[in-house]
């Protein structure tokens, strides 16, 4: 049975794990060990990610336990879109007003260098991933969106506070033709990626093993001491036994203030619905160039990328899987010129938890008032382009002394005490609309 709040164990299967690694439900001990150096919480991209860092050009590393509720790469990463698609230009003006040219700028230039970040270690690990560089459309069909963002981009670009080299957009007229998307407005395309998240994360993880890691799967941890022991290490509790730790690394995503209450109301959990759409098999799928994110409105949107492995996905509450393959196994013909005959339907469906940040920026670093405790948390959805270089700045500031701010991760990032004491919660007004009603 299920603890409230915490991962479920009879979960919709995604595609990404229908063909599980040799580590799915590994336990590299029969028992967990009575302490560790180090304790990571999660065994996602932040998990596996952290875990490589801290063996990376290590000749001494720690001792540590990465412990996953379920099987490894089971939660939020193992159930997205496989979609690496850098924010560049959209929220960028929302930004500059929030917290100022600097920042904004900082914000959308840290997420278009995970691209290069994450393709440089698929080809340094030799990663087996189905990583691919693209563009990313932005396809808007909603007038009022479509004119919106058509004049924000242009304040932003005459402005030129901005980095937009790598950004094109066409309005009115030709955004049908260049996106291919039919009834579409306004378009903008730009670098992005997509990868098969799960045997990126599988790949981590083995490397982190076959150095010494000791991964213990199907065991979630119910309970961290409220203080630390009076050798100031941390009491980390499971069903199976508890573990003391020196230092704790909070990779939990949505479920991270079941374990660590002071992110309470700060990342919140958010239901995702994901697909995998096929054509019929007797017929050839057209070419899609991009990967897409279709815009139907301020709270509608679908995202998808191409390709044997492609997935779509949109963001949902509640239980609405026959509704959503509804929406979804006439999507490709509804959308795309030349899929009218394509046969195309809905291969799989899976739903997925998300971790929404109440100010939509992830909670990286230290914990407040918990010395040894790190967090790389509160995703809002957008995690693969925001994750890897964040769990190196972590593992920086452990290993070498670093300060946050010398991290190179964004200062608005940082987890504060200050941004846990604040009341307000943008997920009411979400990242495109109502996060809560994404359809």
């Amino acid at each position: 049975m299920a603890l409230e709040g915490f991962p479920v164990p009879n979960s919709t299967l995604p595609f990404w794990r229908t063909e599980p690694h040799q580590l799915d439900s590994h336990r590299t001990t029969p028992d967990l060990p009575t302490e560790s150096d180090i304790v990571i919480i999660g065994a996602g991209f932040s998990g596996a990610s952290l875990a490589h860092f801290i063996y990376e050009d290590n000749p001494s590393p720690p001792s540590v336990t990465i412990l996953e509720a379920r099987e490894a790469c089971s939660g939020a990463t193992g159930r997205n879109g496989g979609h690496m698609k850098p924010d560049v230009y959209f929220n960028v003006p929302k930004y500059i007003k929030k917290y100022g040219v600097k920042a904004a700028v900082e914000v959308a230039a840290y997420e278009a260098s995970h691209l290069f970040a994450v393709k440089e270690l698929v080809e340094k690990e030799n990663i087996d991933c189905d990583f691919v560089m693209t563009r990313a459309c932005d396809a808007t069909l909603d007038p009022t969106m479509a004119k919106d963002s058509h004049e924000a981009y242009m304040e932003l670009k005459n402005s030129g506070v901005a980095d937009l080299k790598d950004v094109y957009h066409a309005y009115g007229k030709d955004a049908e033709q260049v996106s291919g998307v039919k009834g579409a407005l306004s378009c903008f395309t730009f670098s992005a990626a997509h990868l098969w998240p799960y045997k990126l994360v599988l790949h981590l993880l083995q490397g982190a093993v076959k150095r010494g890691a000791n991964l213990q799967t199907h065991t979630p941890v119910t309970h961290i001491s409220e203080s630390p022991l009076p050798d100031g290490r941390w009491l980390v509790t499971t069903d199976r036994g508890s573990i003391k730790a020196k230092k704790v690394l909070l990779a939990t995503n949505g479920y991270t203030a079941k374990i660590a209450p002071q992110f309470k109301d700060h990342i919140v959990p958010v239901r995702g619905i994901c697909s995998r759409i096929v054509p019929d098999k007797t017929r050839r799928a057209p070419f899609l160039p991009y990967s897409y994110s279709i815009r139907h409105g301020p709270a509608m949107y679908d995202y998808l990328i191409p390709g044997p492995t492609g997935a779509s996905s949109l963001e949902v509450p509640g239980k609405l899987i026959e509704p959503a393959k509804t929406h979804f196994d006439e999507l490709m013909q509804r959308t795309f010129f030349g899929w009218e005959d394509s046969g195309a339907k809905v291969d799989k469906l899976w739903t997925g938890i998300m971790g929404y940040s109440s100010d939509f920026m992830p909670h990286v670093g230290a914990v407040p008032g918990k010395p040894g405790q790190m967090v790389l948390a509160g995703f809002s959805g957008h995690g693969m382009p925001l994750i890897l270089r964040s769990a190196k700045g972590i593992v920086d500031m452990m290993r070498h002394g670093k300060k946050f701010e010398e991290t190179g991760v964004p200062e608005v990032y940082q987890v504060t005490q200050k941004r846990l004491e604040l009341t307000n919660n943008e997920i009411l007004g979400g990242r495109h609309g109502n996060a809560k009603a994404k359809l």
